[in-house]
């Protein structure tokens, strides 16, 4: 063997030997398996919402292990959502009562995002440490500033805009904006009330776009496999790279918030 070639066998087995210690690291971190909270909008039928059911079909093909649970709540007219936030906490400690080192994530459309975030302020400790990503859609609870804020491409259009709601109180926690996404379309009057006005086109149309359900499905993806996330304690919340699959043009939204 030449002296040159095995010079650079040796350079490559040196180099492949540094980076196996980060790939254990995120394989160890990673969730193998997981439970998807899904929290349904106003007048959504008990059951899965139609907000997340082509995004979570994706997460599901992506990263196996996962279950999704409904949480159950009447959703209706009077957007009284307490009891949603309190079935989202009950199943929390529910799950963390059966596995400590479990992975869970919360998804709400619309009354479902109020619900979740008037959750988010009661889970704590351990039940913190478990959920590994928010992601919410038309969020009435929408408050102006936060840096969990982005638009249905991921971008910055709403991110100093109001929800209907926002003014009674209810927010996004400063500890949990590392580790939630609040989506909020365009001119979506329930939670951009700087350019829409209530229930429209724009708070409807989620479903149907593929960027909100690209954008879904990279944010979650990326936190399972992590396993981890910013703001949790204990492991390594920080990828070797951008998690971003679909939507590559976020990667440098997503180093900015590691």
């Amino acid at each position: 063997m030449h002296v040159s070639t095995f010079l650079a066998t040796g350079a490559a087995l040196t180099a492949s030997a540094a980076a196996l210690p980060a790939e254990l690291d995120t394989r160890q971190n990673s969730c193998s398996a997981y439970t998807i909270i899904n929290t349904r909008g106003t007048g959504e039928a008990q059951g899965p919402s139609s907000g997340f059911r082509t995004m979570n079909s994706k997460i599901q093909r992506e990263v196996s292990g996962g279950t999704i649970y409904n949480t159950v709540y009447v959703a209706g007219a009077s957007q009284n959502s307490a009891a949603g936030s309190r079935d989202i906490i009950n199943q929390i400690n529910t799950i963390l009562g059966r596995n400590p080192n479990a992975c869970i994530v919360l998804e709400g459309y619309s009354q479902g995002a109020a619900a979740t975030t008037n959750a988010l302020p009661d889970i704590t400790g351990s039940a913190f440490n478990v959920v590994k990503a928010v992601f919410l859609i038309g969020n009435p609870l929408h408050q102006s500033g936060l840096g969990c804020n982005v638009d249905q491409n991921g971008g910055t259009t709403t991110r100093n805009v109001r929800g209907i709601s926002a003014g009674l109180g209810g927010r996004i926690p400063e500890n949990w904006v590392s580790k939630t996404l609040d989506v909020c379309n365009f001119g979506d009057g329930v939670c951009d009330t700087t350019n829409g006005r209530g229930i429209n086109s724009a708070h409807l149309a989620y479903p149907r776009l593929s960027s909100v359900q690209d954008l879904g499905t990279d944010f979650v993806v990326g936190a399972l496999q992590r396993g981890t996330a910013g703001g949790s304690t204990g492991g390594t919340p920080v990828p070797a790279q951008c998690p971003y699959k679909y939507l590559t043009y976020l990667c440098p939204y997503w180093e900015a918030r590691q």
